[in-house]
């Protein structure tokens, strides 16, 4: 009975292939396992092993052939006896192969004469008649090592033996001895992917979703540009001590709560920046409603601080510190984490030097803050041991332009660096 051989899938991305070369001619017996192709992808050449046995009778398709289909006959094995016929090819078109489970493989020898396909995907490491499922440099390496392939646990996708298990195989061992942690059983939690890694699922909740979408059609369809700045701390630092140390217990100033003033403030020096794009017209904000972004168990939320540029530090400390609290607890209101005009998202207290944020629609603009650290400055011709820290802004163009973000950061960089100005 003639069996089809066919272009198999060797990743789950391919479609196609190059046939590079076959390592079996016309004529030559086929047992199962050999080898018979290399298969070129776009990421390897593989080599391709037989899954049943029988007389190469007829190569369909000649080494060197470019994008060949996935599934397309590639060859026709024959038995002892039989004479090829161009009636024995039909369709050039094979049906996708399902992947069969442990349960589903042949018994014998006899069973595993239906039209199968080269081993495509890994195949478990458990014997079909005389058959040892294995991969072909495991096999050389058994070989050349006179190691008995039916001692082997197979540590690969679905038990197949590969390289690691045959050079940590000892001789006498049990089977479970020879094996890696990556054959050990799953738990109830556990899922094997097609590469045979061990993983488990954490299931995406609305907020998750609903982000990711944003933040994809952001990238895709925003066009996004990015200016850095650097910006010395030292004055804000010396003032937060100060009205901290005045303050008492009454309340704590962070840096971050003088990052969203100067923010706020800088827009309210140059709204040109405090906008958004619409088909209609850009759309420029008569207030700074600055969106913190906050991550919390559920997901990124991004309160917002409405008027900023009208409040104290005192007032935006508490109102940051309300809105951090609740959008971690899941109890913010919808209006007060939808909208905003700009928006700010601080990884410093991380270790973060600098990084580009995805700008958050429909607004035009989102302001990356990196930590600060000390670094040697010139200033009049002497080095200074200054405190700086990077900010990013990235701009949707269509928005703000180059010259707009960037004479935005300037002012931004003035309030940071004179915190005083920002109580005035």
């Amino acid at each position: 009975m003639p069996i089809k051989v066919t272009m198999p899938a060797l990743s789950p991305t391919m479609t196609e292939g190059n046939l590079a070369k076959w390592l079996k001619a016309e004529g030559d017996s086929v047992e199962s396992g050999d080898v018979i192709a290399e298969i070129e992808t776009d990421k390897a050449t593989m080599e391709v092993e037989a899954v049943d046995e029988g007389i190469l009778g007829k190569i369909i398709v000649p080494a060197g052939t470019p994008n060949v289909p996935v599934n397309d006959v590639i060859a026709i094995l024959l038995e002892d006896g039989e004479e090829f016929d161009e009636s024995m090819l039909g369709s050039n078109t094979a049906p996708p192969a399902k992947a069969a489970t442990p349960q589903q493989e042949p018994a014998t020898k006899a069973e595993s004469k239906a039209p199968a396909t080269p081993v495509s995907t890994p195949a478990p490491a458990q014997t079909a008649g005389n058959r040892i499922f294995a991969s072909p440099l495991a096999r050389r390496i058994a070989a050349n090592k006179n190691i008995d392939l039916a001692q082997v646990k197979g540590s690969g996708p679905r038990g197949r033996i590969v390289k690691a298990d045959v050079e940590g195989f000892k001789a006498g061992a049990s089977p479970a001895a020879s094996s890696t942690a990556a054959a050990a059983p799953l738990s109830a939690d556990e899922k094997l992917n097609e590469y045979g890694m061990v993983y488990t699922e954490v299931p995406n909740n609305n907020i998750k979703k609903i982000t990711a979408k944003r933040l994809q059609e952001s990238k895709q369809t925003v066009p996004h540009f990015y200016l850095t700045i650097e910006c010395q701390l030292d004055n804000l630092l010396a003032a937060r001590k100060a009205i901290n140390e005045q303050s008492g217990d009454d309340f704590k100033l962070s840096v971050n709560d003088f990052i969203v003033k100067a923010a706020a403030m800088a827009l309210k020096a140059y709204p040109a920046a405090n906008t958004s794009w619409t088909d209609e017209a850009v759309r420029q904000y008569k207030h700074a409603d600055i969106s913190v972004a906050v991550a919390t168990p559920n997901g990124l939320m991004t309160p917002i601080v409405k008027m900023a540029e009208n409040k104290g530090l005192k007032e935006i400390s508490s109102q940051v510190r309300d809105l951090a609290k609740r959008a971690r607890d899941g109890k913010l209101k919808p209006e007060e984490f939808q909208g905003g005009s700009f928006t700010v998202s601080n990884l410093g207290m991380f270790g973060i030097k600098e990084f580009g944020a995805i700008i958050n629609p429909p607004q035009a603009c989102i302001l990356a803050i990196g930590g600060g650290e000390q670094k040697p400055v010139v200033e009049k011709g002497e080095i200074k041991i200054r405190t700086v820290m990077n900010c990013t802004l990235s701009v949707d163009h269509r928005a703000v332009d180059g010259a707009v973000g960037a004479e935005y950061l300037q002012i931004f960089k003035r309030y940071i660096e004179n915190p005083v100005s920002m109580l005035i």
